[in-house]
């Protein structure tokens, strides 16, 4: 791809070449992991960052009602069914817009005001949502009509998750980004727990009706608290121009412009020839950037088994531990309670050994749901994924935190877009093998199986460790 998009290169994409400088600077990716042990511990400044609270809000009642909204789909469907080929499907559904969105959506994510773009987004999924809702309320909604709002949801999420992303990053000082990362999985795995906990009761009083109005009006919640988060339309593009002299880890407040529409309007923002530019600069800083790749790739592997275990985690409430919705519901509240834990122990095993503590915590996944299966009782079961909450959220908070102290905020939207496709290409390669080896093999090869895109995770951590061991190997960003 990037011998296609060659051509596009001129010269708004920056040369990458090794500095020494820049070598002294980056001897080891552990200390940008661990940064400022005194920054990374400082919640209450953390929350002193003007919008920050707004933002932390925003993520938790949206992935409240996120969380209500995949455990009832899933629950609804795998009734209606009993086919967890078809419960695969709404995961493939839900992430395969991400293999052609994301890069066409990494370029608006660096060329328009991210708050606006998330508010929009949030918009948009809230109407669909309800839109839903109101059919399953008057009895009219066919399963074609529910898989189609799965796909729309898709299509919003393969965008979403980048820009807020990249939204964390403009909005926190570079120091406090550790502590930023892991406040922000505490609030999605909060709103999560609160889902979990609340799912099974709500699903057998109200149905799947009564599941998706609470997530659309989560959506218009999410959707007030990022417009009120600052004022003025902050241009990424804007930010970089006026600070391509400083090299400083902090957030300067971008100059604000007036707000008259959610895009800029020069006449050739998105023309053609600008859009396959911006992607190739992403595509080639990514090949300069092998560190970066890694982690990525580390990232992309876990998410990738994080998403596709649903399809397996129900079946495992339903037919192994014949749990019902109630089951299937703790079951995803360990595993949310298990991530809050880890994202507030993430700052303390940052300054220790953080790749230790990374290629551990993917181990202990690959390892740990091999052996999900031999878990006959609730109990187990949800003290397992409390396990497993606690090390998806260690190597989210260290693998995150890394990129976003790495990558320059300009290109960061077309960074986390790419990783985002290959997260999509894994997640439904696997979603769907992982559904149907667990309706014509066994639930236990289906656990082995995504056992093992865990330990693919676990390579990557150690390519990015090695490469982090010799950084005479990896180029940089020549400076400004």
């Amino acid at each position: 791809m990037a011998h296609i998009l060659e051509p596009f290169l001129i010269e708004r994409a920056p040369a990458y070449h090794y500095t020494a400088i820049r070598k002294s600077e980056r001897n080891s990716l552990d200390s940008e992991m661990a940064s400022d042990p005194h920054s990374t511990l400082d919640w209450k400044a953390l929350f002193r960052v003007p919008g920050f609270p707004f933002f932390f809000f925003a993520m938790f009642v949206s992935l409240f009602g996120t969380g209500m909204n995949f455990a009832g789909v899933t629950w609804f469907v795998l009734g209606a069914t009993h086919s967890t080929v078809k419960v695969s499907l709404i995961v493939i559904l839900v992430t395969l817009p991400g293999l052609v969105v994301p890069p066409f959506g990494g370029v608006l994510i660096d060329r328009v005001d991210r708050r606006y773009l998330g508010v929009t987004l949030d918009a948009a999924r809230a109407l669909i949502v309800l839109g839903t809702a109101a059919l399953a309320y008057v009895g009219r909604l066919a399963m074609w009509e529910l898989y189609s709002m799965v796909f729309l949801l898709g299509v919003g999420f393969a965008v979403y998750w980048s820009t807020t992303n990249a939204l964390v990053q403009e909005l926190v000082p570079g120091g406090q980004l550790l502590t930023a990362n892991a406040t922000v999985l505490i609030a999605v795995q909060g709103g999560m727990t609160a889902a979990g906990a609340l799912v099974g009761f709500t699903y057998e009083r109200a149905g799947l009706t009564g599941i998706l109005a609470i997530d659309g009006t989560t959506y218009l919640i999410s959707a007030v608290c990022l417009l009120m988060l600052r004022h003025g339309y902050h241009a990424p593009q804007d930010a970089y121009n006026t600070r391509l002299v400083s090299a400083a880890p902090t957030i300067e407040a971008p100059p604000e412009m007036s707000e008259p529409s959610l895009m800029r309007t020069d006449e050739d923002l998105f023309a053609p020839s600008r859009v396959f530019a911006d992607i190739a600069e992403g595509l080639a800083y990514l090949q300069q950037q092998p560190r970066v790749l890694a982690l990525g790739i580390t990232y992309s592997c876990m998410m990738a088994g994080v998403i596709s275990a649903n399809v397996l985690v129900v079946a495992l409430a339903k037919d192994l531990l014949a749990s019902g919705p109630g089951g299937y519901g703790y079951i995803e509240m360990g595993w949310a309670f298990g991530a809050i834990v880890g994202g507030l122990a993430a700052s303390a095993a940052a300054r220790n050994r953080p790749y230790s503590v990374l290629v551990g915590a993917l181990a202990i996944l690959a390892v740990g749901h091999t052996l999900f299966p031999l878990a006959r009782m609730l109990a187990t079961a949800v003290a397992m994924n409390a396990l497993f909450g606690v090390c998806r959220a260690l190597g989210g908070v260290l693998t995150q935190s890394s990129i976003m102290t790495t990558v320059p905020r300009r290109l960061m939207g077309r960074t986390q877009s790419a990783f985002s496709v290959i997260a999509t290409v894994l997640q439904v390669i696997m979603s769907f093998a992982l559904g149907w080896f667990a309706q014509h093999v066994s639930l236990s090869a289906a656990f082995l199986l995504l056992g093992a895109i865990y330990g693919g995770g676990v390579i990557a951590a150690l390519r990015a460790r090695m490469l982090s061991m010799n950084p005479q190997e990896t180029p940089t960003p020549a400076a400004s």
